[in-house]
């Protein structure tokens, strides 16, 4: 299987281990009466299921109306009030300070090991390149980053920087420490934690649908994704730290939650919690806090308050000022391409702009579709018994091919970084290997044709390594490959544009803004909207996009030209199908997802889609008196839905409630130990007050206390477009089906997703859990 479908492979364990711990979940006892909890695991959820957000929502506003109603007592219940309120923003303020703290360890972690595989420092094997040659004294502009305190693992060997031979062992130990940076990041996923791999953001959206994966934002997957995230990074890889980063934050802001109890018994508040560490994860990923918290909004998120807006935006500041105040760049910025172009873009650049665009939906619609194949040829082959061999092949194939080539061998900030860069006086890059540097009028030199060419095979390169790479048993974000490969594509454009103004001067389109000796065609500009088209094609993202690309690079003045690259780049995306990289490998990996994107056209009725079908046995349902304990446990036992209706009567089937398997077990179970006379022929009742009964027979089991006395009802004739509405908007698990008040059947979130798959002609059966 590939990283993300470890939710299948590892549901077993986590439900052995569930059960072997009795059960013992962490919610409230009763929807009466939360605050009181004498049933250990009573409304809590079991792994793989879907919460019921109306159900946590009127949980926890009882909580909050028994606390407002204390707080006016007393001064300590006063103050426990006013720490109530005030929990949340302090949960925020240790997110952003813990997400911040280890995304600098993370950046400085993974910038010392990257450079390790070139050579090392003399005076201290810790410092990277950069740090090494700070002190040094013997660095010139020409050749800012040679110094003797830096010795390649060739020169160190040989003796000597020059020959064939010292690049040779250069050669070697690059490929040998990327496989060993490889093999150890993939073992200690597959030892430690299977979650860690991948982005990580897939999953996060389905967590934050309502859906439980225990164990996925755990301590042992946070541990472990930091770890091998900066191995991953270094090992030259084509993958990005930034979409890992927000399971990071993720796994932060879940294992803080524990520390309140508001928090740790509420699952939908957790997930208010979880949406503002989305944020986070990219305001630290980025330094684009603003950035962040529209990402969550747009892309994240699947229940997104007003109360959530602003914490997220606290977080978020939190984040980016920890961040600062590490400085894991050592340019005393926060942003991490930044760039100064000193040209104005012209109204007549909104043509190649678009054309960006254009290249960026296309390559975006492409690889979604050649990334999804190659893992389901992962998942259904013999290939996915074999991850670590898979991942040491993939890294060897990668550090073979970009060694020779030095915009592939450098690391995807580093290369952007260069991409972005405007080139000046003092520039030795060769991509500013003009004739003349001095005069805004450039014609292009013998470096940078050179220059040109390798950039041409690694735009090649990257946009094949790219698709294989994602997805592997390592934690890999796709942030980074897909700016590389715009930035790369725009600074072609970009530089061919250069020079067409260079030598067309007197062209209509060049004439009267870009005359001779006029300083007006900035490649560096192109690169960046180049890259903005790339990400936007692969992710669907417009909004939070823009806002990124202008705090990430510091560009402000060029919002017209990202905004129309990446509306164009949408557009054509969505030609070719309307879902993004990370909604695509939700569906590869059967999560029950509802895409609040996504429209429902078809015309059928809740009848058509809810169950029982005329075929199927008759509904399985409880009645509100009249059962035995041993029939109510006969009938759990003999089926396994997660909930039954209640109804006056198996005659009349008149609706008057739901309970969960899960509560209904637990209640008997405790019932049977704590209260005297309960056995198997005592009747369960979900009434107020319990039936007159014969003086020899048993007490009876009142469960009045677990059922939910006001379940969401639709018609039998109401469309079925208005019903997935009413699931995505509410959060619902299930929702009953009723002609004249009778019980007729049930809709599960499953049955509509198996629905839409059927509609789409898909397997209806890929949707893998209850």
């Amino acid at each position: 299987a590939d990283c993300s479908s470890d939710a299948a492979t590892y549901s077993s364990l986590f439900l052995l281990r569930d059960r072997a711990a009795g059960m013992n979940g962490n919610g409230p006892a009763k929807l009466v009466d939360p605050l009181e909890d004498p049933v250990p695991g009573l409304g809590t959820y079991e792994d793989f299921n879907t919460i019921d957000w109306v159900r946590e929502k009127s949980k926890d506003r009882d909580r909050h109306r028994e606390i407002t109603k204390k707080s006016r007592q007393s001064t300590v219940a006063l103050l426990h009030s006013v720490s109530d309120a005030f929990s949340g923003w302090l949960l925020m303020l240790l997110v952003g300070l813990m997400s911040g703290a280890l995304a600098g360890g993370i950046d400085i972690a993974a910038h010392w090991l990257t450079d390790m595989k070139d050579g090392v420092c003399l005076i201290g094997f810790w410092f990277n390149h950069e740090h090494c040659c700070w002190t040094s004294n013997e660095t010139t502009f020409q050749e800012r980053d040679r110094c003797p305190q830096w010795q390649s693992w060739g020169e160190l060997i040989t003796g000597t920087s020059e020959g064939a031979f010292a690049y040779i062992m250069n050669y070697l130990m690059y490929i040998f420490w990327a496989l060993l940076f490889s093999f150890l990041a993939v073992t200690l996923v597959r030892a430690f934690a299977p979650y860690a791999c991948g982005s990580g953001i897939p999953e996060i959206k389905t967590i934050l649908s309502g859906f439980i994966i225990r164990g996925y934002l755990g301590k042992w997957t946070l541990i472990i994704k930091t770890i091998t995230l900066v191995l991953a990074v270094s090992s030259g890889l084509s993958l990005g730290k930034e979409g890992p980063l927000v399971h990071v934050a993720c796994c932060c802001a879940n294992i803080l939650c524990h520390l309140f109890t508001k928090y740790r018994k509420n699952e939908a508040k957790r997930r208010e919690v979880l949406s503002a560490a989305a944020a986070v994860g990219v305001s630290v990923a980025f330094g684009a806090p603003i950035g962040g918290v529209l990402f969550s909004l747009e892309e994240v998120s699947y229940y997104f308050p007003l109360k959530t807006l602003w914490r997220s935006f606290f977080a978020a500041l939190v984040a980016a000022f920890t961040l600062r105040s590490i400085n894991p760049f050592g340019n005393s910025r926060l942003v991490l391409f930044y760039v100064e172009f000193h040209a104005p873009w012209h109204l007549v650049e909104l043509a190649p702009f678009v054309l960006l665009g254009i290249f960026g939906g296309l390559w975006g619609a492409l690889f979604i579709k050649a990334n999804i194949a190659w893992c389901r040829i992962r998942k259904s082959t013999r290939l996915g018994h074999y991850p670590v061999t898979e991942v040491l092949v993939v890294a060897a194939l990668t550090a073979l091919l970009a060694y020779p080539n030095s915009y592939t061998r450098m690391s995807g900030a580093e290369l952007i970084s260069e991409l972005f860069n405007d080139c000046s006086l003092l520039d030795s890059s060769q991509l500013c290997g003009y004739k003349q540097v001095s005069l805004p009028d450039r014609p292009a030199g013998e470096g940078l044709y050179t220059a040109l060419w390798q950039l041409a095979l690694a735009l090649i390169f990257k946009m094949m390594i790219t698709v294989i790479t994602f997805g592997m048993k390592v934690p890999s974000g796709l942030f980074i490959p897909s700016m590389a490969v715009g930035a790369i594509a725009g600074r072609l454009l970009g530089v061919g544009m250069e020079q067409l103004a260079y030598y067309n001067h007197d062209w209509l389109i060049f004439k009267g803004w870009c005359s001779p000796g006029a300083d007006c065609i900035t490649p560096g500009l192109y690169a960046m909207v180049g890259a903005a088209a790339c990400l936007g094609g692969v992710t669907r993202m417009t909004v939070s996009l823009v806002v990124i690309m202008f705090e990430l690079t510091g560009g402000l003045e060029y919002i017209v030209p990202l905004m129309a690259a990446t509306m164009t780049s949408k557009w054509v995306a969505d030609a070719f199908g309307r879902e993004g990289i990370y909604e695509a490998h939700i569906r590869l990996n059967g999560y029950p997802f509802l895409e609040p994107k996504e429209e429902f056209e078809h015309s059928s009725l809740a009848v058509d889609v809810m169950r029982p079908r005329r075929s199927d046995p008759a509904l399985a349902v409880l009645t509100q008196e009249g059962m035995t304990v041993g029939e109510v446990e006969t009938l759990v036992e003999s089926t396994h839905y997660s909930g039954f209706p209640v109804v006056v009567s198996q005659e009349s089937q008149r609706l008057v409630g739901f309970v969960l398997r899960r509560d209904l077990l637990i209640s008997i179970d405790n019932a049977r130990k704590r209260q005297e006379g309960i056995v198997s022929a005592s009747q369960v009742v979900f009434t107020e007050h319990a039936p007159a009964q014969a003086p020899e027979a048993p007490p009876p089991l009142r469960l009045r206390g677990i059922m939910d006395l006001s379940p969401f009802t639709v018609t039998d004739h109401t469309p079925m477009d208005i019903t997935v509405d009413i699931f995505r908007k509410l959060g619902l698990r299930q929702c009953l089906v009723t002609h004249n008040g009778r019980l007729l059947g049930i809709i599960t979130k499953k049955d509509i997703l198996k629905h839409m798959a059927q509609i789409a002609n898909r397997d209806p059966d890929s949707i893998l859990f209850n």
